[in-house]
C-alpha cells in the first residue's frame, strides 16, 4: 500500500510542509476546501502557529488549540476546541452540537464558506484562548 507524503514524512518535516503534503494528496475538492480554511484561518489570525498532531491532523493554535482541520471521504471538519464557548451569530457550526466543550463546521462538496463569518469565528476563538490565563499546573508535592 502507498503511502501519502502527507503521512510517510520523516524527521524535520515542518507541520506546514505536512498540511501542503496533505491538501495535494487529496487533489480533489477537499482538498481545495482544506486549502481554502487554512488561508482564511491565516487571514483571521496571521500570528497563528500550526501544528501536525494524532497521526495526521492539521491544527491551528494560538494561547492553545484553536481549531482542526481534519478530512473524511464525505466532509472536510472544522473543529473548534471552545466552539461551545463562543457566539456564533452566523451560525456557521452545524456539527459536534451537543457537546459542553467543542462545536465543529462540517463542510460538504459544493459547500459555500461564509469567510467573513468564519474569520470572525477564528479571532473569537483566539480571543477566548488569550483572555484567560493559562491554569497553573500542580508542582509534585504540592
Amino acid at each position: 500500500m502507498k503511502k501519502s507524503g502527507a503521512t510517510q514524512a520523516g524527521e524535520g518535516t515542518s507541520p506546514s510542509e505536512l498540511i501542503d503534503a496533505r491538501i495535494e494528496d487529496l487533489g480533489d475538492w477537499r482538498g481545495a476546501t482544506l486549502a481554502r480554511v487554512r488561508a482564511l484561518v491565516k487571514q483571521a489570525d496571521p500570528e497563528i502557529v500550526e501544528e501536525w498532531k494524532w497521526r495526521g491532523v492539521p491544527v491551528w493554535s494560538h494561547a492553545g488549540i484553536v481549531c482542526t482541520g481534519e478530512t473524511y471521504r464525505q466532509v472536510v471538519k472544522m473543529t473548534f476546541a471552545k466552539g461551545a464557548s463562543l457566539d456564533d451569530p452566523s451560525g456557521l457550526f452545524n456539527s459536534s452540537l451537543e457537546g459542553n466543550t467543542r462545536r465543529a463546521i462540517d463542510f460538504h462538496e459544493g459547500d459555500e464558506i461564509d469567510e467573513e463569518a468564519l474569520k470572525a469565528l477564528v479571532r473569537a476563538a483566539v480571543a477566548l484562548n488569550t483572555s484567560r490565563p493559562a491554569r497553573a499546573r500542580k508542582s509534585p508535592g504540592a
